[in-house]
């Protein structure tokens, strides 16, 4: 088994140090454009301009914390951390998430209020600054791509990018429309659009990484289908105690209970290794804990066990 998780990590060894150096380069680009979207922002009085920075700022920051996580959870296994450090990379995913749920809502507030007292704006910085961010984006957006169909922390960083490029585009459209109609009320609409999509894209997210942490059943896995598959395995008379949880979004973990009769003992092995190969081919469960009984204990003895558990 030990040399099974070492040929696994040895797999991902590449692919992570070319997400590594990308991850590098993106934080530089971000920064940038973070840079002359503040400095844009303040000149032309744009507060659309300035949400995209913040929202760029925040980007760097989101791609700062994915970096972090990759490097920490490439560490291995220790007496410390027995599942290694692969939770690493959802709580960098869960930190992101949650300043950006911060950032949107101060942003809605801001435009909401000039709403109410419309202000100037220099349409022409606006325009050709939010053209800068685009360009930046569209770049990183790029390099990301790859890496962030399977992985929930880039995954993160990735639709950071995407939707700051979107808020690009919808502040080079405002910046168009203020320089030939001189309409500053799309500097506010656009503030809170952003603001919106921000929080809409943050909240489906979020869930999924708390549901991670929170060592919930993973969505797709019905217990009671689960319970059925195992029971139809030959010399199993029943399975409880069934726990199932995700370590980060690949690995699926299970334990439980399995009863057989005590005649069947000598056959346990052959029984483990199918319940086995079910749980990982038709839940994709990498790793599962079995304990065998030979009697179901009583609901009284399971709720003592329960509350101990936790």
């Amino acid at each position: 088994m030990a040399h099974d998780h070492n040929h696994h990590h040895h797999h991902h060894h590449n692919i992570d140090d070319s997400s590594i150096g990308k991850l590098w380069i993106s934080i530089g680009l971000n920064l940038m454009i973070t840079i002359a979207e503040f400095v844009g922002g303040i000149l032309s009085n744009s507060l659309a301009l300035l949400s995209d920075a913040v929202h760029n700022l925040n980007d760097t920051l989101s791609l700062v914390i994915s970096l972090v996580a990759r490097k920490i959870s490439r560490k291995g296994v220790n007496e410390d951390k027995t599942f290694g450090y692969k939770r690493a990379e959802i709580i960098g995913a869960f930190i992101n998430l949650i300043t950006l749920v911060i950032v949107a809502l101060f942003l809605i507030k801001e435009g909401a209020e000039r709403f109410f007292e419309p202000q100037t704006i220099d349409g022409f910085t606006m325009f050709w600054v939010a053209i800068v961010g685009l360009f930046g984006n569209f770049i990183t957006a790029a390099l990301l791509f790859k890496e962030s169909k399977d992985n929930l922390n880039l995954k993160s960083a990735y639709i950071h990018i995407l939707s700051d490029g979107l808020s690009s585009v919808g502040v080079i459209i405002g910046g168009w429309l203020i320089l030939k109609y001189e309409w500053y009320i799309v500097d506010t609409i656009l503030t809170v659009g952003i603001g919106l999509y921000i929080l809409w894209h943050s909240y489906h997210m979020l869930r999924e990484t708390i549901d991670i942490l929170m060592e919930s059943t993973p969505g797709e896995i019905e217990i009671s289908e689960l319970k059925k598959h195992i029971q139809s395995i030959d010399k199993v008379c029943g399975v409880h105690h069934i726990h199932v949880w995700r370590l980060d979004e690949k690995q699926i973990l299970l334990e439980c209970h399995v009863v057989i009769l005590k005649n069947d003992l000598t056959e346990m092995e052959t029984i483990k290794q199918q319940i086995k190969k079910t749980l990982h081919d038709d839940f994709h469960i990498t790793h599962s804990t079995l304990e065998f009984e030979t009697e179901p204990c009583s609901a009284h003895h399971h709720e003592i066990e329960h509350a101990h558990a936790h």
